[in-house]
């Protein structure tokens, strides 16, 4: 695309935390599937506390944190930063499940981009020869809409918000009127989330949540379950 066809940032922000991207978010409930089986979670109140305690506990200090370190370094092209980020990602997916959806969203990122031919030829190498994890994949994605760091984040928090959100809807279940609920208070928490992610340094960021990885263990062999294992 020219400059003068291309989106604006904001349209690719949006564009980017739209539930219609192609890359396969709507099929996992990243635990909480296996928490409403375990009766952890059982309503809307129950529900949006959940999403909330992990959007602090484990989205901004992991995988947030890694996206606001990554975004600048493909700007940069610091691979060797990129590299390390990527390692990071991989090592600390606690379950089978969890690395499961991090490289398999990772690829479905990476062929949208080369689909619409947005990254460049040694980025998209680069990303290929990892292999790419999501954070890293949606870093470049989020880096070539040249927007502010933290404008970029809470896109991509917004986005989990709603993936994590419409879940809930399904397998609580819960009616729109209370999804809808849920987004305005993550919308509330999303700022203090971005404000963390952005100050976490590589011996601070974390990605210890061990309740959440026995749930993802648990639900790689749940008898009954809508979201993919």
């Amino acid at each position: 695309m020219t400059t003068e066809s291309a989106p604006s940032g904001l349209l690719q922000l949006i564009w980017l935390a739209s539930p219609a991207l192609p890359i396969g978010g709507f099929s996992y409930s990243e635990g909480l599937e296996s928490a409403i089986e375990q009766g952890l979670v059982h309503d809307e109140h129950s529900s949006t506390d959940w999403v909330v305690d992990q959007l602090h506990l484990t989205q901004s200090r992991g995988d947030m944190s890694v996206l606001a370190q990554a975004i600048p370094a493909w700007q940069y092209g610091d691979t060797a930063r990129l590299q390390a980020l990527n390692n990071w990602v991989m090592t600390t997916r606690e379950t089978a499940e969890m690395r499961l959806q991090t490289e398999q969203m990772g690829r479905s990122l990476l062929d949208w981009l080369r689909n619409l031919q947005q990254a460049s030829g040694d980025q998209l190498r680069l990303c290929a020869s990892l292999p790419v994890t999501y954070p890293l994949a949606m870093a470049l994605a989020l880096s070539l809409a040249y927007t502010p760091l933290d404008q970029a984040l809470q896109a991509y928090a917004f986005g989990w918000s709603e993936n994590m959100t419409q879940a809930a809807l399904k397998s609580v279940p819960l009616g729109q009127s209370a999804g809808q609920r849920m987004l305005a208070r993550l919308a509330r928490e999303i700022p203090l989330a971005v404000k963390t992610a952005m100050q976490i340094s590589d011996n601070d960021r974390q990605a210890f949540s061990p309740m959440l990885a026995i749930l993802s263990s648990r639900h790689e062999t749940q008898y009954s379950r809508i979201f993919r294992s």
